[in-house]
């Protein structure tokens, strides 16, 4: 297959993707429920809008109109999943095959029936991509890995495959940047940064940089339409984990009955909380926020009035160049000797 095939297959996909029937994907929701509780259906059509995305045919050809991808032997690209979200492993797949390379794939046991289900359509429509994905639960005798798992297991990773060429991802999380006269809409569209996926992606906002003498109670307000969040069982009992910490520790907190708001300088924060932190200047900002940038995934403001910034609802619906961790995966691939 040269390019132009595979960049076909990949846009019939993304096509397919946007066509499914009602019942297909209640089919697929139910199917991935079974394997990860936190899969809803409206975070696993979520996740395919976002693979049809990736694939359009505009998107694919203005990504990859940026490299030379050379034409040579195929390798064998080791591949480990992540499954804290539906699907969140497809662009990586998508980068190897992309460029001619042999997937070799680790499958998430908590996403293995969504990714099975891609891979399965993807060679429906070009079967000869069916020698290049190879579903393999140890990853011996690769040329290079791509992987994604916690700060622990990127130690893992690091050592074991040391001799290898290698990409490996650790935790990451995205923030926000309020300059204070966000409409309630725009605060809106933010909390689908927040919530989408329950916060478990890592580019979902987990912390929100505020200026000094910003009102909180607007902020909890604006955000009330996502309190249906408290409805689901795993994420009430987060919930009530948190709050009850904050509680015996009697740690302030602002709390509107579905997600707890606690000044803290981590990016990261634990299902159901957000962090937040203060500016007093954008100078003051610029450096909070360099302090911790390999921290964070990506960055939200309104609009995108902040530098390096997308606008608050897109965070979860990336092109196929926002690469996680600002790593470029074909540049990775297409340099290996």
């Amino acid at each position: 297959m040269n390019l132009t095939d595979r960049m076909g297959a990949f846009e019939q996909l993304g096509i397919r993707l946007a066509q499914l029937t009602h019942e297909e994907l209640n089919e697929l929701s139910d199917g991935a429920k079974s394997l990860n509780p936190w899969f809803t259906n409206a975070m696993v059509q979520l996740s395919l809008q976002g693979v049809s995305q990736l694939v359009d045919s505009v998107a694919l050809k203005n990504w990859l109109s940026a490299y030379k991808i050379p034409n040579n032997a195929p390798k064998k690209i080791g591949i480990t999943m992540a499954g804290n979200i539906p699907l969140v492993g497809f662009h990586d797949l998508l980068c190897v095959l992309i460029t001619g390379n042999i997937a070799v794939t680790k499958l998430s046991s908590q996403d293995h029936f969504l990714m099975s289900y891609i891979i399965r359509e993807v060679i429906k429509i070009d079967n000869r991509l069916e020698s290049q994905i190879v579903i393999s639960e140890r990853l011996n005798h690769i040329d290079a890995l791509i992987a994604t798992g916690s700060d622990n297991t990127a130690r893992y990773f690091e050592y074991y495959f040391r001799s290898v060429p290698h990409v490996i991802r650790k935790n990451r999380s995205s923030c926000a940047v309020i300059m204070g006269e966000e409409s309630p809409e725009e605060i809106i569209k933010l909390g689908v940064d927040i919530f989408s996926y329950f916060g478990l992606g890592c580019r979902n906002v987990s912390k929100i940089f505020l200026p000094e003498g910003y009102d909180i109670k607007y902020l909890l307000d604006s955000l009330q339409s996502y309190n249906d969040v408290i409805n689901h069982n795993k994420y009430v009992n987060n919930y009530d984990y948190r709050k009850s910490i904050l509680l015996v520790n009697r740690q302030a907190h602002f709390d509107n009955g579905f997600v707890l708001l606690v000044e803290n300088t981590s990016v990261v924060s634990p299902v159901a909380v957000l962090h937040l932190e203060y500016f007093n200047s954008l100078e003051d900002l610029d450096r909070k926020i360099a302090a911790q940038k390999d921290k964070i995934q990506c960055l939200v403001s309104a609009q995108g009035w902040y530098k390096e910034s997308i606008p608050f609802g897109k965070a979860q619906l990336p092109e196929p160049w926002d690469y996680a961790d600002q790593i470029d995966t074909i540049r990775f691939l297409i340099s290996i000797d």
